[in-house]
């Protein structure tokens, strides 16, 4: 299933340099640039409160966006750049990149774990313990998955779950280069003060 795409909203700023930067700023609005894919650079302006609440949620640099500007079609973009007042740290100014849908771009993927009630270290009083829950994946832009799938099936107390025992989606594959823990198994506390208590006795004896 493919990752909706949200959208963001922007309108086209009169004027360019540093005297209708600041004039939006006063305005309550943030300035931008979007620019790439062979095109010429559109000077935007955002809403602070908006943007501001977008930056909250997090993953803003990682996140593809439907930039939707009145008067012209809808552009895939990434955010590369936000410039921050130094003293208050408040967005003074963002930069947009325009993407293809062939273009293949670092995002943030959510990690769906299923068949809980397959895994016999779960029944046995084991807890799921996430390690990522989201994944940093190289996708294409027109085709960005939802999420990837970890099947916890016959996964026993013990067991650790690397990313290469994940089967991605066509296309997909890790940012990192090496076969990282996305989650384990672990034994329950009981469990664990038990084997505690047997390995202090063997070590006394």
């Amino acid at each position: 299933m493919a990752k909706e795409i949200p959208d963001l909203q922007a309108e086209v700023r009169a004027g360019t340099g540093k005297g209708a930067a600041r004039q939006a700023r006063r305005e309550g609005k943030v300035p931008g640039i979007v620019y790439g894919d062979g095109k010429e650079p559109v000077s935007i302006n955002m809403n602070y409160h908006y943007l501001l609440k977008l930056l909250k949620q997090g993953r803003f640099l990682s996140t593809l966006f439907n930039l939707k500007v009145e008067g012209q079609d809808d552009v895939r973009v990434i955010c590369r750049s936000v410039q921050r007042d130094v003293v208050k740290d408040l967005p003074t100014h963002v930069d947009f990149m325009r993407l293809r849908r062939t273009s293949r771009i670092n995002l943030f993927i959510h990690v769906d774990f299923v068949n809980h009630d397959a895994a016999p270290g779960l029944k046995r009083g084991g807890t799921l313990v996430a390690v990522r829950n989201e994944v940093e994946l190289e996708v294409t832009a027109s085709d960005i998955p939802d999420h990837i799938t970890v099947d916890l099936t016959g996964k026993q107390i013990g067991d650790v779950i690397h990313i290469n025992d994940v089967v991605l989606p066509k296309g997909v594959k890790p940012t990192i280069d090496r076969n990282f823990v996305i989650a384990n198994i672990s034994a329950p506390s009981g469990l664990r003060s038990e084997d505690n208590a047997e390995e202090e006795a063997t070590a006394e004896e």
